[in-house]
């Protein structure tokens, strides 16, 4: 059997694994070993699988991963996320869907600080979805609102997706921070827009809330101050030239403790409980990306990025349409495989490609973490909105589903856009200082 036989088998060796629910760490772990014993020998895969893991986990890199973790989590357990949503709410949640808007809010600060769309999902349902439903929200609309509002997570910094990518990659990750951030920025407000015509066109989706004074007003500012510091100080450093990734995440991870500390909202008890969570995390996100460069050096060599490459050279299509390919084939399968799956699986087949037509990798990323974003809402695995209705047992899936259609739509538009424009997600990457 020639070695990209045995590639395309042990690719649908690998599906099947993965569609029995069998974790993609050790499916990925199975196929890579035993595809690299089988074409260069068991000393080989044994020297690769040591060689890999001693290289990862003494990455000092990596250590950007549990400190980001580390932040969001202490930020969930001190109360912090809960106070951006209620600045939001009280400055928006007097007009027509404010409450849904503020929503979108919350979850883009509070994925300012996790970097997890699971996280930024469950937290801000479990905040929201009562005050939506208090107020005769539609419950399409409050939680489709807070499904999709979830995925930025994966694409405002600092974001475990963009830190998988560099490492897969060997791209920068201070700089895919920043790339970023636009395009986050660009995607929170194509989603209030989404809210804003969902409503005007149907009022009863999301009615008025209740007025706020401008002392109120200030007072939930006020609150929000420390999250909004800590976002701004982390993304600025990095910006500036202040801080790397790694030393930005050390000071968020510092001041949420600090401030959780001050404010006598964090205890002990919170903090074990937000170390325990962030270990658990971590050690999830170390086991996918060791597993991914096992099946990297398989990959290599049964010629599959190779083939795939002179296949999509012999399609004559420009750059952009072999880009526009690429990002239909993450479309199609992120309506089956999770997210991060299916990041490691195919940037070794696809980067390839992608550097030999010049395309630059940091826009790619940025694109390929928003196509990943579309997977979880996507039908059928749709992992946010399966977490969403844990939070609202009570509401049918299909309903969820179907509210999240229009944010699907915004999210293809956004995508669009910035492949027509890719000065806005390497405008700040491009001028950042150091």
């Amino acid at each position: 059997m020639s070695g990209f036989a045995l590639g395309l088998w042990g690719m649908g060796i690998l599906f099947v694994l993965l569609a029995l629910r069998i974790p993609v760490a050790f499916a990925m772990f199975a196929v890579g070993f035993v595809g690299i014993w089988i074409l260069n020998g068991l000393g080989a895969a044994t020297s690769t699988l040591a060689s890999e893991a001693f290289t990862l986990a003494s990455s000092a890199e990596l250590v950007v991963v549990p400190l980001f973790i580390l932040m969001g989590n202490v930020a969930t357990e001190t109360g912090m996320s809960r106070k951006l949503y209620d600045a939001a709410y009280a400055m928006i949640g007097s007009i027509r869907g404010g409450l849904a808007s503020a929503t979108v809010i919350g979850c883009g600060g509070f994925a300012a600080l996790s970097g997890s769309s699971v996280a930024s999902a469950l937290t801000m349902g479990k905040v929201s979805l009562r005050e939506m439903e208090r107020f005769n929200y539609d419950d399409r609309l409050s939680t489709g609102v807070v499904a999709a509002g979830g995925t930025l997570g994966i694409l405002i910094p600092p974001s475990t997706g963009f830190v998988i990518y560099a490492i897969l990659t060997q791209e920068s990750i201070g700089r895919l921070f920043l790339a970023g951030v636009l395009p986050g920025l660009l995607l929170l407000c194509m989603f209030i827009a989404t809210v804003s015509l969902m409503c005007w066109i149907n009022p009863k989706l999301g009615p008025a809330g209740p007025k706020t004074t401008m002392s109120e007003k200030g007072r939930a500012m006020v609150g929000a101050l420390p999250i909004i510091t800590v976002i701004l100080l982390t993304i600025g450093g990095i910006y500036g030239g202040f801080f790397s990734p790694v030393e930005a995440a050390a000071v968020g991870a510092g001041l949420v403790i600090l401030f959780g500390a001050v404010m006598r909202t964090l205890t002990l008890k919170a903090l074990w409980s937000a170390a325990r969570d962030s270990v658990s995390t971590t050690a999830a996100v170390m086991l996918i990306l060791i597993a991914a460069h096992m099946i990297n050096p398989f990959l290599a060599l049964s010629h599959i990025p190779q083939a795939l490459g002179d296949f999509l050279s012999t399609l004559a299509l420009p750059p952009l349409g072999v880009l526009a390919v690429i990002l239909a084939c993450y479309l199609v399968l992120g309506c089956f495989l999770e997210g991060f799956a299916m990041l490691v699986l195919s940037m070794p087949i696809f980067f390839p490609v992608i550097q030999q037509l010049g395309i630059d990798p940091i826009w790619f990323g940025v694109l390929v973490v928003l196509t990943l974003e579309m997977g979880l809402i996507s039908p059928p695995v749709g992992l946010n909105v399966f977490i969403v209705k844990s939070v609202a047992p009570g509401v049918e899936l299909g309903r969820i589903f179907r509210g999240v259609i229009p944010f699907l739509i915004a999210m293809v538009v956004t995508l669009i856009l910035l492949m027509l424009f890719p000065q806005i997600v390497l405008l700040l990457p491009n001028t950042m200082i150091g």
